[in-house]
């Protein structure tokens, strides 16, 4: 009896571990149609039809670097979008969506604006009439705006109460200089105080054009149905929109070591970035890059916060980010520390990177950081929302479902080899970039270790 039993246990554990290895390495993209309206407007459906729901999601072309000097307006115009339509009042728009429990929300990145909604299959009519509006016929009335311009600048006022909250505004502006992507998303209370709702109106007839938009549909529905439907709520926007400024292709690389120091006068510890330019979101070493980033610094047993965490006591959590762009992207190391520990826990993240370089990873820790890489990658793309999100990201960005199909494949073929020429490339150590925000009369002469200072005050306006 006990051997039946025994043999059963192991066939059970076989059979488990069988079904595990085929989901990990049947994991694909699902199949999804892609057409162009004579609009211009790109176009994704994917059938998913285990929920009764329905995800939608946009992309355009509208995001902060198209701001001009008016930093915020992207932002605001992509937020506006919802105040109200032709037909819709704001009002109407979330009473109607709350009626029958849709989602929809609109914002701004640095590159582009995104609308995304949820909603049942059985309202797929009256919600797409609704987003349909939002995006292609949208009022701007000045009464909805002039409250959100009050919220957003208390906001600002807020934010530099928190130097984690604003260090990333800083960094960009530090490392990216005359480059658009210097912009904040979020504009400062000088910029954000001198808009007008005809600032936005204009933004809008500017940039939500279809010719470079895309839209994805996922979920219960029949692709034939929803392309006829797509076509009758999208099919006559033609914004033509004016021509955009030319995004250089090129980002200048630094060329010495420098140091941006935010004073913050009652700062009681200091918050830094130490880093510089890192990769687009193309590159194909992404995945291996991952892999990497992960073991060094990404998950909580990384390499980063093992030491400035666990073994030093310096921080409450370290961590390391690839952030890519279109055409760029940067690289930093993030934590924060009492002030009094500032150089303290600089110089143990520069060991630690120091220490990926010169020693590399072995091959349990790599082993550990592939598997938990894979392990993570299935549930980021299972709900009809993350995979509306995945195909309009594949289309901003230009790379293709191989990323997905190819994923588990190429993180397996990662050896201790290719690691270290990932680590040589793309991990800076010379000519580092150093944001800090502290007390500056505590943490000046600290700073002029690591290369040459530059000082800002932190209620000045702006990054």
């Amino acid at each position: 009896m006990r051997t039946i039993f025994k043999h059963t246990i192991c066939a059970l554990l076989l059979l488990a571990v069988t079904i595990t290895a085929h989901a990990q390495s049947a994991f694909k993209v699902p199949p999804y149609q892609k057409f162009t309206l004579p609009n211009g407007l790109t176009v994704y459906l994917m059938e998913q039809h285990e929920i009764p729901l329905i995800s939608v999601s946009a992309v355009l072309p509208a995001g902060a670097i198209y701001d001009g000097d008016k930093h915020g307006l992207a932002s605001l115009t992509a937020a506006g979008l919802q105040y109200g339509t032709k037909s819709f009042t704001k009002n109407q728009i979330e009473e109607e969506l709350d009626f029958v429990g849709a989602d929809l929300n609109s914002y701004a990145t640095k590159e582009y604006a995104s609308l995304s909604a949820k909603f049942a299959a059985k309202n797929t009519d009256k919600v797409l009439a609704i987003v349909s509006e939002v995006l292609t016929a949208p009022t701007f009335p000045a009464v909805e705006f002039d409250k959100e311009k009050e919220r957003v600048l208390a906001r600002l006022d807020q934010a530099k109460q928190s130097p984690r909250q604003v260090i990333n505004a800083y960094w960009d502006n530090f490392i990216y200089g005359a480059h658009v992507y210097s912009n904040s998303t979020s504009g400062s209370p000088a910029t954000v105080g001198k808009l007008t709702a005809a600032d936005l109106k204009a933004f809008y007839n500017n940039n939500y054009i279809p010719q470079r938009s895309a839209i994805a549909v996922v979920g219960d529905f029949k692709a034939a149905d929803m392309k006829q439907k797509l076509t009758r709520y999208f099919g006559k926007w033609n914004n033509k929109g004016a021509a955009q400024i030319s995004v250089p292709a090129t980002v200048t690389a630094p060329t010495e070591a420098r140091v941006l120091l935010v004073n913050k006068e009652d700062a009681r510890e200091t918050t830094f970035l130490i880093g510089g330019l890192g990769i687009k979101r193309d590159n194909p070493d992404y995945v291996a890059i991952d892999v990497v980033n992960t073991l060094f610094g990404a998950r909580f047993t990384s390499m980063l916060n093992d030491e400035l965490r666990v073994n030093s006591g310096l921080t409450y959590g370290a961590r390391s980010s690839f952030n890519p762009l279109k055409n760029s992207g940067t690289f930093y190391i993030s934590t924060f520390t009492a002030t009094k520990t500032t150089e303290a826990a600089i110089d143990k993240a520069l060991e630690v990177l120091n220490r990926l370089h010169e020693k590399g990873l072995d091959e349990k820790s790599l082993t550990s950081a592939k598997n938990y890489v894979k392990g993570l990658f299935p549930p980021k793309y299972e709900t009809s929302g993350q995979l509306a999100d995945l195909l309009t990201q594949m289309f901003w960005y230009g790379f293709t479902e191989s990323y997905i199909n190819d994923f588990q494949a190429n993180v397996d073929k990662l050896d201790l080899a290719r690691s270290k020429e990932i680590i040589a490339k793309y991990f800076p150590k010379d000519k580092l970039q150093f944001v800090l925000v502290g007390k500056s009369a505590d943490i000046k002469k600290i700073s002029e270790k690591y290369g040459k200072v530059t000082e800002k005050q932190i209620k000045a306006d702006g990054f």
